[in-house]
């Protein structure tokens, strides 16, 4: 299993996972030219994806999803929560299927496990994809963690992890007062600090590779994610990687 970022942020975000003959793509918050030259940008046409999985409703997650799934006929997986509370926006997507949060399913070669998350959205998940052998586990778009995430994601062979803010730094900056209670609050983001502090509740033995994802340009720093994370799992600063907005990152291998 391998798998790559199309960018991450507040600006757009999508994940590309393949396994066997199987590709799928997490989201998309990217516009259809934008998403097709990020896609290029990783060797693959919109025409080898097997379909979407969508975690939430905001914008930097799904604003790109229908015009991508209707120009390339592709079906799209979502929580009945996600769909309705934007059903006009997905309209003429032919193939639009609800899952459970709490009910893993397959697409193709792939086994993917959704899980609840606290996020200020109608029913947002997130996933963790399966080989068989192998698993990806993604969590962002959380304003904090819970048992049962963290259960989900205890033993993953990768992990990509939002660190989307510093405290401090959130605080200090120039955003409303409102905004910056939303962004911290339990229905928000992750913090660098609260990203460490899952990860140090995780079985984290397995793990082959970490990302750093969603990071704020406003409120975060690349070198305070790294360094939290890597305090966290105890190893050198440059084995944390991070996903851009601009560039995502390239593919990973899952050995």
């Amino acid at each position: 299993m391998k798998f790559a970022s199309l960018g991450s942020g507040s600006e757009g975000n999508a994940l590309l996972v393949a396994a066997g003959r199987t590709l799928v793509l997490m989201d998309c918050g990217f516009g259809l030219q934008d998403t097709l030259a990020r896609l290029a940008r990783l060797n693959v046409s919109a025409e080898q994806l097997s379909g979407i999985v969508v975690t939430h409703e905001h914008g930097d997650h799904i604003s790109g999803v229908a015009r991508l799934a209707r120009k390339f006929n592709l079906p799209v997986w979502l929580t009945h929560g996600t769909l309705h509370s934007r059903h006009q926006a997905l309209a003429g997507i032919v193939d639009l299927r609800e899952i459970d949060p709490h009910q893993s399913f397959a697409i193709g070669d792939i086994e993917i496990i959704p899980y609840p998350v606290p996020h200020d959205a109608a029913e947002p998940v997130q996933f963790v994809f399966n080989d068989g052998v192998r698993r990806l586990g993604v969590l962002t778009d959380a304003g904090c963690g819970t048992a049962h995430m963290e259960q989900t994601l205890s033993g993953c062979h990768a992990l990509v992890l939002e660190c989307n803010h510093d405290t401090e730094m959130l605080m200090n900056g120039d955003y409303p007062y409102s905004l910056k209670q939303r962004v911290g609050g339990r229905f928000g983001h992750l913090n660098n600090q609260d990203a460490a502090g899952i990860l140090c509740r995780l079985d984290t033995s397995r793990l082959q590779h970490l990302v750093a994802a969603h990071l704020s340009r406003k409120n975060n720093t690349a070198e305070l994610a790294v360094q939290a994370l890597s305090c966290a799992l105890n190893c050198e600063a440059g084995w944390v990687e991070i996903a851009t907005q601009k560039e995502g990152f390239s593919w990973r291998e899952i050995s």
